[in-house]
């Protein structure tokens, strides 16, 4: 007999271990999902006030050289903000998966009821949505180390003479 029968029905203690092991699964996805997001929005916001830098720099610029490569620059910093926005719609998409997949585990155990293909579902395109993010991360990261060498190589380039 269990000291709280109206709370556990008579279940084997692997089952209801089991049950809390699964349930909590998706919760540990939803953490991780929520690091990668705020590391995601605080890149997108270094890429943003270097846009502006960028932009102010290039109303000061006095060549049509220096102006160029300042286009460039900003049009670069630009497609890094797409793949940065995203990974944060596909991160967001993942934890919103998370979430539900959660939430199935949980109705799934009240109601006694066969739900393992919302489960699967849920649970297939948190992963597939956090595998898409990684992905969109690293194309930025792969278009941010590009951009730092070509910025390198600008500030090794000799200076026209005047």
């Amino acid at each position: 007999m269990s000291p709280f029968p109206a709370l556990l029905p008579d279940e084997p203690v692997d089952s209801v271990a089991h049950l809390i092991q699964t349930a909590l699964t998706p919760v540990f996805m939803l953490s991780g999902i929520g690091t990668l997001l705020n590391l995601f929005n605080t890149r997108l916001a270094r890429v943003s006030d270097h846009i502006e830098k960028t932009t102010e720099s290039l109303d000061e610029a006095n060549s049509a050289t220096q102006r160029r490569r300042l286009r460039q620059h900003l049009t670069h910093l630009h497609r890094r903000t797409l793949l940065l926005d995203a990974a944060i719609l596909l991160g967001a998409i993942g934890g919103a998966s998370a979430c539900g997949a959660a939430f199935v585990l949980f109705l799934g155990s009240l109601r006694d009821s066969a739900v393992a293909w919302w489960l699967v579902l849920m649970f297939g395109v948190a992963l597939t949505c956090t595998v898409g993010a990684l992905g969109m991360f690293l194309c930025d990261s792969l278009a941010a180390w590009h951009g730092l060498r070509m910025t390198t190589s600008w500030t090794r380039m000799p200076k026209p003479k005047s």
